[in-house]
């Protein structure tokens, strides 16, 4: 078994203004999915991240850490989430990625995880 984290991007401004009942409906289908997830037994773990701007970075520079606040970088779509799966091969990691809720509202991405 190799392990795979999907990724989850999306606008956080586009959820921020999404109305309260499709929210609510995205969450359910979020909630099947990792139902889905689990029963199958490739589920390893998963989150929900805070929006962007709770973000910090750590960064060393001559020898000095450097700590900002925000994200790393500016983009149109950002990280939201992560499930992290066990799977056979990355055929069947792409199509749990491609079951994902989100996948229609922004961009999955697929990592093999390396020890």
């Amino acid at each position: 078994m190799m392990e795979y984290m999907i990724l989850i991007y999306a606008d956080e401004a586009r959820h921020e203004t999404m109305p309260e009942g499709q929210m609510a409906s995205l969450m359910a289908d979020f909630a099947r999915y990792t139902q889905s997830l689990e029963e199958a037994g490739v589920l390893r773990g998963g989150g929900e991240l805070a929006p962007v701007r709770s973000a910090t970075c750590v960064r060393l520079q001559d020898g000095q850490v450097v700590v900002t606040d925000g994200p790393f970088a500016e983009t149109r779509e950002q990280l939201g989430g992560y499930y992290l799966i066990a799977c056979e091969h990355l055929d069947e990691a792409l199509a749990w990625a491609a079951r994902c809720p989100a996948a229609s509202l922004g961009t999955i991405e697929v990592r093999p995880v390396t020890a």
